[in-house]
């Protein structure tokens, strides 16, 4: 979907000279900043290049130095650390998003589960694995764990648990069949048709899914102050809604 002709309209005007910023975001953002992205290239002539990667990476990443201008991740933890070293705007900072998360099968005839009563053996069969992000780093993961804990569900799948690098990559193991099952967020399984939801968690059982976006860096680029200020806008907006995203900032 590309956005309307008149939305693009509320993107900031083109500046007199273009400049290359990099945007680190976490990787559940991939589908929907892709799209962003692209629409803000054209309109402004500025290069936007998208680094994603699970959050706590990301983050890690700069705190070691690397040349982010735009820090987006899927937790606020993370953001918290980079601001405790004094690496982001304060000022700039902005609850961005927000996410639900859902449990996904591999079968796209599956059936809606009830959470409480939920046994590995019936949802995963013999030797199935139930595809997660990092448990203890990795934000969907850190949530996954939390509502499976809240529901007493937590030490019957501890055993059956596939980790992955990232959000995404829980997603492709359900996606081409590697796992039976998966925990990812609504706007995974909503950009990838190869899997089917089949619960949701309740928003009581983790922690709030806030996605913080700040500036990096003591002197932040002019063009990376009018992307950040992009994603807030109606056009921006309405592609993250259309992926599944509640958006926190307008």
């Amino acid at each position: 979907m590309r956005l309307p002709t008149l939305a693009l309209t509320l993107f900031l005007a083109t500046p007199a000279a273009a400049d290359d910023i990099t945007v680190f975001a976490a990787a559940s953002l991939k589908t929907a900043l892709d799209q962003i992205a692209t629409e803000f290239q054209a309109t402004t002539g500025h290069t936007v290049t998208l680094s994603f990667a699970a959050s706590n990476t990301l983050a890690q990443q700069i705190l070691q130095g690397a040349p982010a201008d735009i820090f987006l991740s899927a937790s606020p933890e993370w953001m918290d650390l980079l601001a405790e070293k004094n690496l982001i705007q304060p000022a700039s900072r902005i609850p961005l998003l927000g996410n639900t998360l859902v449990l996904i099968a591999h079968d796209p005839n599956a059936t809606p589960v009830a959470l409480p009563t939920l046994n590995p053996a019936t949802l995963l069969g013999a030797d199935g694995k139930l595809a997660m992000a990092m448990t203890a780093s990795v934000p969907a993961g850190i949530y996954g764990k939390q509502a499976l804990t809240s529901l007493g569900l937590w030490p019957k799948f501890e055993p059956h648990i596939a980790q992955t690098d990232n959000v995404r990559a829980a997603l492709r193991l359900v996606a081409i069949g590697e796992a039976p099952a998966g925990i990812v967020y609504a706007s995974d399984a909503r950009a990838e048709p190869g899997v089917t939801i089949i619960a949701t968690f309740p928003a009581d059982t983790h922690d709030p899914i806030i996605y913080p976006a700040a500036l990096i860096g003591p002197s932040p680029k002019p063009a990376a102050a009018a992307f950040l200020t992009a994603l807030t806008q109606a056009p921006a907006a309405q592609v993250f809604t259309d992926q599944g995203f509640t958006v926190l900032a307008q």
